[in-house]
């Protein structure tokens, strides 16, 4: 039965994977909730629960691999099983290829990257057990020049290529893998700095009028991994991105050097 599944969210303090925390509790699903900023997790449980669901929280920081053992732990020593898990977990490190650091690759890597893998290897063994499904986040930046955002759309093209190589090394074990790569939608990650701090007089050079709600990403996620696709690009002008930037790259090329870039 749908009301005893359960679903692991990282990232699930704000933006899309809030959204679809609650998209999954309408659904039924049981939602534990990871980041690692503990109050907005309360806040977003208490909400579910308030609403007649049930919420978990497990905070925790994707880049400590402890931690995400200590997680799962948690989450089936109080639950007793994983069906789903949405590795939401990541952010954006700023700046030109020429200009960025050691520190600033590494911490980006070991995020996106680095913690989204981790994440489904801690979840894998209780997925099995329920020919589970894995949503991985990634970014049409995976297709796309990224100018002053190289390191960011290098970790999300990782994201595709580990999603590919789950796909193949899942084959025969009833667990799916979806990629899910979206295009603009509102999120913090505009005026999230370099080290993590959050400014929220930053600008966000990302079109509003191009920008999706959390909602209606979250509800399009959700629906692509309960249906086990591959891989799902969206929004509308993601697609047409994507599609542009595969027939005719010097046009991608052009617009987007055209294009605002994020703040530094």
């Amino acid at each position: 039965m749908i009301k005893d599944k359960v679903v692991w969210i990282t990232g699930a303090s704000s933006g899309i994977g809030k959204a679809m925390a609650f998209e999954w509790a309408g659904l039924g699903y049981k939602v534990a909730l990871s980041s690692r900023r503990k109050k907005l997790l309360d806040k977003v449980a208490n909400e579910i629960n308030q609403l007649g669901g049930a919420a978990l929280v497990v905070p925790c920081d994707v880049t400590d691999e402890s931690a995400l053992d200590i997680a799962v732990q948690q989450i089936i020593s109080t639950w007793g099983r994983m069906d789903v898990v949405v590795a939401n977990a990541g952010f954006g490190v700023f700046g030109s290829i020429d200009t960025l650091t050691a520190k600033d690759w590494n911490r980006q890597l070991q995020g996106n990257v680095m913690g989204l893998a981790l994440t489904v290897k801690y979840a894998l063994p209780h997925l099995k057990e329920n020919k589970g499904m894995i949503g991985l986040v990634g970014s049409v930046g995976a297709y796309l020049p990224n100018p002053n955002l190289g390191a960011y759309g290098a970790s999300k093209a990782a994201v595709h290529s580990i999603g590919q190589t789950l796909q193949v090394e899942l084959m025969g074990t009833g667990v799916s893998c979806t990629t899910m790569h979206p295009g603009f939608v509102v999120s913090e990650i505009a005026r999230m700095d370099n080290d993590g701090v959050w400014h929220p007089e930053r600008a966000d050079p990302r079109p509003s009028n191009l920008m999706w709600p959390t909602a209606k990403a979250a509800k399009v996620m959700v629906s692509a991994i309960l249906k086990r696709k591959r891989t799902y690009v969206f929004t509308g002008h993601g697609k047409a991105f994507v599609w542009i930037q595969r027939w005719f790259p010097g046009l991608m090329r052009i617009i987007i050097s055209k294009s605002p870039k994020p703040e530094v």
